[in-house]
């Protein structure tokens, strides 16, 4: 394996490990330590550049670094991607080499399942090196994550809407939710029981019909999603889907969901406030889809409790994300900022306040 280190202004360690007998081309960004070990989900995806899969390390990594902040885990935060198709180029001896890849950060990086990986996938991880979380509760791991993520969205959602329409109840609110994977999914399943009118979209047609079925949701085309009416906008697919093109077609009033990095800049954030759309920011919403949601984040977290994983102290804490939206709302109206801005805000002083403490 031949692992080169790639100088990035901002953040700690960023390489590149290619071993070709094992098919292996991956990243691993360590954003921040300061908060402790970096924590963040293995991804793997069919980049067709390079360039493109560096650029979602350093992005997730640093939203990893955030969440971890934002949401008290005492990690800080990193990333990893694979190159690779993951329905065709999987394999154990691929993940046997993250595994090592993963290894030579002695421990300032623990790895976990993300989109394009499984538990499956971390067991083979695990075979090579310790750091890897998320891993089955056999195994006396934490198990899937996704549930968490989406219960942590549900919560955010709630405690959104509450701040737009004066109360948390979604019973009467239309909720429009990009992907359905793990973690819209669940998010729909909650939103249905709770008696929400559900539109979906996913570029996976025969999922899509399966899953609109099972929670009597309207299918959307995926092109049509943000122009819908809807009260609520849920993206749980890939991220930078704010942008110029499609938030001027926005109908809702609040946007609350699972994707990470959903503004594709920063100064999106500013438009939907002078557009009326209240922003859960993701990196406080979501702790991974997988390794890198918010839910998902507090619940593998827990993982590193000195008495092993507790499920009750993971659901207690992941509950608590309905009060850190609360407060960024708040921040946001009192000092008026965006709510992305104001989430930074908070990240940022808990940031400060730990490097102050070490000092």
């Amino acid at each position: 394996m031949e692992i080169l280190r790639l100088p990035v202004e901002g953040y700690e360690e960023v390489y590149k490990a290619t071993d070709p007998r094992a098919g292996l081309t991956a990243f691993i960004a360590v954003h921040d330590t300061t908060l402790g070990p970096a924590l963040g989900g293995c991804r793997m995806w069919h980049y067709t550049r390079e360039e493109d899969a560096i650029t979602d390390a350093l992005r997730l990594s640093r939203g990893m670094t955030y969440k971890s902040a934002v949401a008290r885990t005492g990690l800080g935060g990193g990333k990893a991607v694979i190159v690779g198709d993951p329905k065709t180029e999987k394999t154990p001896e691929l993940f046997k080499a993250m595994g090592r890849f993963v290894h030579t950060l002695a421990g300032r990086y623990t790895t976990a399942e993300d989109v394009g990986t499984n538990e499956k996938n971390m067991m083979a991880v695990r075979s090579t090196t310790p750091f890897v979380s998320g891993l089955p509760r056999a195994e006396g791991g934490s198990g899937d994550p996704s549930p968490y993520t989406a219960l942590g969205v549900y919560e955010g959602l709630c405690a959104s809407v509450e701040a737009a329409f004066g109360s948390d109840d979604v019973s009467n609110k239309t909720v429009a939710i990009q992907g359905i994977g793990n973690v819209g999914y669940g998010l729909g399943k909650l939103l249905r029981d709770a008696g929400a009118k559900l539109l979906i979209t996913d570029v996976n047609e025969a999922k899509l019909a399966r899953v609109a079925d099972e929670l009597g949701a309207t299918v959307v085309a995926p092109n049509d999603i943000y122009g819908v009416e809807a009260d609520v906008f849920a993206p749980c697919a890939l991220g930078a889907i704010l942008n110029d093109r499609t938030i001027p077609q926005l109908k809702c009033k609040v946007v609350a969901g699972g994707a990470n990095n959903q503004l594709a800049e920063d100064r999106h954030g500013e438009e939907l406030v002078r557009r009326g759309v209240l922003y859960a920011p993701d990196f406080v919403i979501n702790t991974h889809i997988h390794g890198d949601h918010v839910g998902g984040n507090i619940n593998v977290s827990v993982e590193f409790a000195p008495s092993g994983y507790d499920e009750t102290a993971s659901l207690v804490r992941v509950k608590n994300i309905r009060r850190a939206i609360a407060d960024i709302v708040r921040t946001s109206r009192e000092q008026e900022i965006p709510t992305s801005q104001a989430a930074l805000v908070l990240a940022e002083q808990i940031l400060t306040d730990a490097r102050k403490a070490k000092a």
